[in-house]
């Protein structure tokens, strides 16, 4: 986890943009953090938002003018894990991205969480969280329930991710 005292760190994560919200991927190795990366990106193809890759694997996060910022780590560029396929370059990266929503992916999750989304806080910047479990990812319900946590954030556009569930409101950075 990074030292909240410092500017900038580098974190094992993977990190895309719909339109101009940033979602943090966090998780163990194998936790499938460039599976719903990629889920996500087909996703909002298909709902027609503008969405790319900021990077793969390593993110580099720095604080900017109160806001947590992602850019991707150099060594991987463009380019995403595609398991059995290898680095594989995407069609549409992105410099960086204002961080908006953080997602960790876990083995197991309470079936009944104390909190629908505990935020997190890196580098001394606090950001809505959301929890997800192998199963749901594993389900097909992982993109919508980002989708809906980012509506669920206040601050975030409202219309361009169309909720399907109502998950509790939770202040913007």
């Amino acid at each position: 986890m990074p030292d909240p005292t410092h500017e900038a760190d580098t974190i094992h994560a993977s990190c895309i943009a719909l339109g101009s919200v940033g979602i943090l991927i966090r998780g163990a190795s194998g936790s499938g953090k460039s599976t719903l990366a990629l889920l996500l990106l087909d996703r909002a193809a298909l709902m027609g938002i503008d969405a790319g890759l900021v990077g793969d694997d390593r993110i580099r996060l720095v604080r900017e003018a109160g806001s947590l910022v992602a850019r991707p780590h150099p060594a991987l560029g463009d380019r995403i894990e595609v398991r059995g396929l290898g680095l594989v370059r995407v069609t549409r990266s992105l410099d960086s991205a204002a961080i908006r929503l953080v997602v960790d992916l876990v083995a197991a999750n309470p079936r009944l969480p104390d909190a629908a989304m505990p935020p997190v806080v890196l580098l001394g910047i606090a950001v809505p969280g959301l929890v997800l479990d192998r199963a749901i990812l594993q389900s097909g319900l992982a993109p919508r329930l980002v989708l809906d946590a980012l509506a669920a954030c206040i601050g975030v556009a409202h219309g361009t991710h169309p909720a399907v569930l109502t998950l509790p409101p939770v202040p913007g950075p």
